[in-house]
């Protein structure tokens, strides 16, 4: 039988959760990296034992581990992710006579193919890869070198490369977001990229249809159909069916459209989650009332999922990185929240069951279904 791992990422530390295929009792490690916040925790598609970790302190700075043997034990991999001393700054020593500076690593992204490959997204917004397990990394300085970066502005919550997803079918196309930048896309495995922000609209900039500037929280794809993405923009779910050349909003009739994660159901390419918030302002559910949304149709139609979700007095978030699904024959969907609870619907959302209640603040939550 299949069993399901759990890589989740917090303020306070990592936990590695592992539960059987049933997903009915859950196993919680103590945590790892303690008192360290863990942007993100992630494990390579080919190598179920490979798994990667941003590791970050504003006093020591970033730094990346690696496990070998499923989270057992982990090591320090990079020598160029680094701190000169100075509490609160990372530096990127590329062997120029003046090194990078930016502030963490918000997204680890794996390769599909190669576990000693993964690329990542930083902030300030940046992107850099690895091939040797972490051992070096360069950046992929076409991103930051296309024409547009003057324009890029950070959000209330920073300027951060949050999102990295590669296209399963041609592994040269990798699509990214940025906040507040918008979408870009790569054709030729990061030497050039492109904005894909035709057909966002944010009020919030000064042209409500620029080519950059929006704030963009989250993109999913289902692999079997990479030409359509859905995104949860600041305000507006959309949706793709060109690569992101063009977008058109899917929100229907969703109580609020503001919110961060989106993620698609394994087997359903069509059905799609949100976690709707009450505003930008409020940071929270609509009445205090916690409701993972669900489309069957692509967007438009959506229904509220509650049953064993706070429907009193819950006034958490759930961050972008903090939703993820598995590929089990019934589509299990888990998500973090502000407030340390972890949720697991077995049954593709129709009901919820909290894992754990007291973890710190989650920021990301990762799945890896094992045979």
């Amino acid at each position: 039988m299949s069993s399901v791992r759990l890589l989740v990422g917090t303020k306070k530390g990592a936990f590695i959760m592992t539960s059987d295929g049933k997903r009915a009792k859950w196993k919680i490690s103590k945590p790892h990296f303690a008192g360290y916040e863990m942007y993100h925790v992630k494990g390579s598609p080919v190598d179920p034992n490979r798994l990667y970790a941003s590791q970050c302190s504003g006093w020591f700075g970033q730094l990346m581990q690696r496990s070998d043997d499923g989270g057992k034990t982990w090591n320090p991999v990079d020598n160029k992710f680094t701190y000169d001393g100075i509490p609160g700054t990372h530096q990127w020593y590329d062997g120029t006579p003046h090194p990078w500076e930016f502030k963490r690593v918000w997204h680890l992204e794996p390769s599909l193919t190669d576990p000693d490959t993964v690329y990542a997204g930083v902030e300030d917004a940046a992107m850099f890869k690895t091939t040797d397990g972490g051992k070096s990394w360069h950046e992929m300085s076409g991103l930051r070198g296309h024409g547009s970066g003057a324009k890029w502005t950070p959000g209330a919550g920073g300027m951060g490369l949050h999102t990295i997803l590669i296209d399963p079918s041609n592994h040269q196309r990798i699509y990214i977001a940025i906040s507040a930048a918008g979408a870009f896309r790569t054709d030729d495995g990061g030497t050039t990229w492109k904005p894909i922000n035709q057909g966002l609209r944010s009020l919030y900039i000064p042209d409500p249809t620029a080519e950059v500037g929006h704030c963009v929280h989250r993109i999913a794809l289902h692999p079997s159909r990479p030409n359509t993405l859905f995104m949860q923009k600041h305000w507006d779910v959309l949706r793709t069916d060109d690569g992101g050349d063009h977008w058109h909003e899917v929100s229907g009739n969703l109580p609020t459209d503001f919110g961060f994660p989106i993620d698609v159901h394994a087997h359903e390419p069509e059905t799609i989650y949100v976690v709707p918030i009450k505003s930008d302002a409020e940071h929270y559910p609509l009445d205090g009332r916690l409701k993972v949304f669900r489309s069957r149709t692509g967007g438009n139609e959506w229904e509220a999922l509650t049953k064993g979700l706070p429907q009193r007095n819950c006034y958490v978030n759930v961050l972008r990185e903090a939703m993820d699904v598995d590929t089990l024959d019934d589509c299990g969907i888990y998500f973090g929240t502000t407030g340390g609870q972890v949720y697991a619907s077995s049954n593709s959302g129709d009901s919820w069951k909290a894992i754990t209640h007291d973890l710190p603040a989650v920021l990301s939550v990762e799945v890896q279904t094992l045979a």
